[in-house]
């Protein structure tokens, strides 16, 4: 089975600081600790010159062995968890997966 990448692209309510950003993506990063399948991780803050990013500001890639492993992930208590801390900040999210 194919790797799958798994990517959320994120615009954070206006409210929400730099400081709790970072502990959120830090947060989701910590996954990899308790999730089987996971392979990589990374996130970041929109540095395009395009202007095409709508106002979203954020975004993480996550690598899982395969979609099986994403499947697994999604419904996991700790993924459940991070989810409440995090949505409640968010004003808009696009998730978005495919296998590579």
């Amino acid at each position: 089975m194919p790797a799958l990448k798994h990517i959320a692209i994120v615009k954070f309510k206006p409210a929400t600081g730099d400081r709790e950003i970072t502990d959120f993506f830090a947060a989701i990063g910590k996954l990899r600790d308790v999730i089987p399948g996971i392979l990589d991780y990374s996130w970041g803050r929109n540095n395009s010159p395009e202007g095409l990013d709508q106002g979203f500001t954020h975004a993480f890639v996550m690598t899982f062995k395969d979609a099986r492993s994403r499947d697994a992930y999604l419904p996991h208590p700790a993924h459940e968890k991070v989810k409440q801390l995090v949505l409640p900040h968010v004003e808009s999210v696009v998730v978005f997966d495919y296998e590579v």
